[in-house]
């Protein structure tokens, strides 16, 4: 693909030409745009207007393809400076976002001050995944068989009004279906029951609608897994998820390489065939006759028995491991493997024999035979020697409670993109709040195949950390992680933070481990309500923890981003350790062993870098309005001892540094006073 010219990354400066017209985007913009007439409190910024010049130059541009990398950070406003652009390009824009809180705020809250204020013809559509809409076939068939009676009748009733009104059948705006998820899965739309244009109902289809309006939309809102599930799609040659569309905007763009590494790659897991055997079980007994369903029945048994006996060949402790390794021990499930896909093939051609046209039987077979697939791409013929074929996949298993998962993993997915996005889509914006480490944009340039050249703008947030902010680490006789006594010494300087904060904490811990041993610590220490993760569904304990000020919140893994919590309650965020991931992990360790076999250096060139974004996200968790104030501590003392500390500490936010209590409790006493003041 080809790109505009090289820039350097930096607080918003690059080099080359101005990406547009000056001041093309002032009357939106400016002191006396818009954006300011209209957009209560708006402030204008500099870096806001500078980011959608840029986005509004590469989209313009008729005769040249490229790339935008974009680092704004919170509080910069970057949706609306890409989206004003964006819709004014005059393409066919797709807005792709890891999170549904980001689509729900750019369909709640921009999407309606563009139409009011900027373009008043503007037709925007979020897509989701197939399986977020009703079939209403199977809905039909659903009430026919009366089935509804084996679940929560408020939910039928609410969902018979709900088709009088609905333009889409979109599951979000059924608010009480919750308790009735059973139900749902049964009346979805799911490809593997899709008539195609043999359906009934193919007139009134909600998907097909949805389809024919996306078709007619310059404004398509989707999520990175929907976007990548159209590109795999794509590359089979055999059709597509979305309309065409010109360009592609990425927000929370530093997710992009996790997403693409999942649809990329291949996946077989245990619970998967277990439905295919629940599914065809169920219908065998209430629509087959007796010589038939005896027959489905057994070849349905005989999978579920294969397969029970290709799981117990894996051993049971918990974890990821590489599968290559095991085999070796372990030859012998290759043949268990061989059998599965024997027993896969024999129900298939089963299912293929039933004498009956309507809906699931010609579904449950590609099923059946779609297994069979992932199985063998997953683990190849020739077990160790079809892996070492395959040089670009890491193949692994993952043993859980009650799951078994076998994947084949891209070591890099750079080929893929460029084979699938890049090659299909002239202008792509990448943009999120963290994107460089202390500056730099190599790393994310590199994991995802973009070239050096790809222009770059890096803007800081506007938000008063000097003022605001402390960010704290612990004084030299702290001890390093793996040092002794470290596990006490953590809990102590947690428990010490939280007194002089009063509660209103988020911790967020490296590790499950860590966070249970601080939790069990600490639980009868402290003189606050402890709320800790796995104990409640995140919604309810981000709730609880808005809603009570006093709480601490113990987290890990998915509270690193997207909580998005101002004012009081929050007004401490703790991280017990540098987030290095753990180097024994099949596909990192796949990863490593690639770097260092290409003459890099996979702790700075790779572990570093991923660590420095994860610590930014979690820091980032505390300044989430101009009005914030608080304290961000960082418990590990390798960022003054070791050298790769200061790549860490250049990429956090511009707050004053301390390594004493007594200037946190000196913090937090100035905010008690300017309260009482106030």
């Amino acid at each position: 693909m080809a790109t505009s010219k090289k820039s350097r990354p930096g607080n918003g400066e690059h080099s080359g030409p101005a990406p547009g017209p000056a001041g093309s985007m002032e009357d939106i913009f400016g002191s006396g745009g818009i954006l300011a007439r209209h957009l209560a409190g708006y402030e204008p910024r500099q870096g806001q207007a500078r980011m959608a010049e840029a986005v509004a130059a590469l989209l313009g541009d008729p005769d040249q393809s490229g790339c935008l990398a974009v680092e704004a950070e919170t509080g910069l406003g970057k949706t609306l400076a890409y989206l004003i652009p964006a819709v004014l390009s005059g393409r066919r824009v797709v807005v792709s976002t890891n999170t549904r809180n980001l689509q729900d705020q750019i369909l709640q809250h921009e999407i309606p001050f563009i139409l009011r204020f900027v373009d008043p013809s503007l037709k925007a559509l979020c897509l989701k995944g197939r399986q977020n809409y009703l079939c209403l076939y199977r809905w039909r068939q659903y009430s026919v068989s009366r089935a509804d009676r084996l679940f929560d009748n408020e939910a039928v009733e609410e969902i018979k009004a709900w088709l009088a009104t609905t333009s889409y059948g979109d599951r979000s705006e059924l608010r009480g279906l919750g308790r009735a998820a059973a139900l749902w899965s049964k009346i979805c739309c799911q490809s593997h029951f899709c008539l195609g244009t043999d359906c009934p109902d193919t007139t009134a289809c909600f998907l097909n609608r949805l389809r024919r309006d996306a078709a007619r939309s310059s404004l398509l809102v989707v999520n990175h897994h929907l976007l990548f599930s159209d590109l795999a799609v794509r590359r089979t040659g055999y059709g597509e998820v979305l309309p065409r569309y010109e360009a592609v905007i990425f927000d929370e763009a530093h997710h992009v390489e996790n997403v693409a590494t999942a649809f990329f790659g291949a996946t077989f897991t245990r619970h998967q065939v277990l439905d295919l055997i629940a599914d065809v079980e169920r219908s065998a007994v209430n629509d087959l006759a007796a010589t038939e369903r005896e027959k489905t029945v057994a070849a349905i048994r005989a999978l579920d028995g294969g397969l029970e006996r290709f799981a117990a060949m894996f051993p049971a402790e918990p974890g990821r491991f590489p599968l290559s390794s095991l085999l070796e021990r372990l030859p012998e499930i290759e043949n268990g493997r061989t059998m599965l896909i024997r027993a896969f093939e024999r129900l298939a051609e089963v299912l293929e024999g039933v004498d009956r046209k309507d809906e699931p039987w010609g579904q449950y077979s590609a099923r059946a035979r779609d297994l069979a697939e992932q199985l063998r791409a997953v683990l190849p013929e020739g077990g160790v020697d079809g892996m070492a074929i395959d040089e670009r996949a890491v193949h692994w298993y993952e043993r859980r409670e009650k799951n078994l998962v076998l994947s084949a993993t891209p070591v890099d997915v750079a080929e893929d993109l460029r084979d699938t996005l890049y090659a299909s889509v002239r202008h792509i914006v990448f943009t999120s709040a963290t994107l460089s480490t202390g500056g730099d944009f190599s790393y994310f340039l590199q994991r995802l195949g973009l070239p050096e050249e790809t222009r770059t703008l890096s803007f800081p947030s506007p938000f008063d950390y000097a003022n605001r902010t402390l960010l704290y680490v612990p004084g030299g006789a702290f001890p390093e992680p793996n040092a002794p006594g470290y596990a006490r010494a953590l809990h102590d300087q947690i428990g010490a933070l939280i007194g002089l904060s009063r509660g209103r904490a988020l911790v967020l811990f490296t590790s499950l481990q860590a966070m249970e041993g601080a939790y069990q610590a600490l639980r009868d220490e402290l003189p606050y309500p402890l709320l800790l993760q796995g104990t409640a569904s995140r919604r309810e304990l981000l709730e609880r923890f808005s809603r009570d000020r006093e709480s601490v919140l113990f987290a890990v893994a998915s509270f690193w981003e997207g909580v998005d919590i101002p004012g009081e309650s929050l007004s401490l965020v703790i991280i017990d350790k540098l987030p290095f991931e753990v180097p024994s992990d099949p596909v990192i360790m796949a990863r490593i062993n690639r770097i260092r076999t290409s003459g890099g250096n996979p702790f700075f060139d790779f572990q570093v870098p991923r660590a420095v974004l994860s610590l930014r996200q979690g820091v980032g968790r505390l300044m989430r309005c101009r009005s914030d104030r608080g304290v961000m501590a960082v418990l590990d003392v390798r960022l003054f001892t070791k050298g790769y500390g200061r790549r860490f500490l250049r990429s956090l936010p511009p707050s004053p540094l301390c390594r004493d209590l007594e200037e946190v409790a000196n913090f937090f006493r100035e905010e008690d006073e300017r309260h009482q003041d106030g």
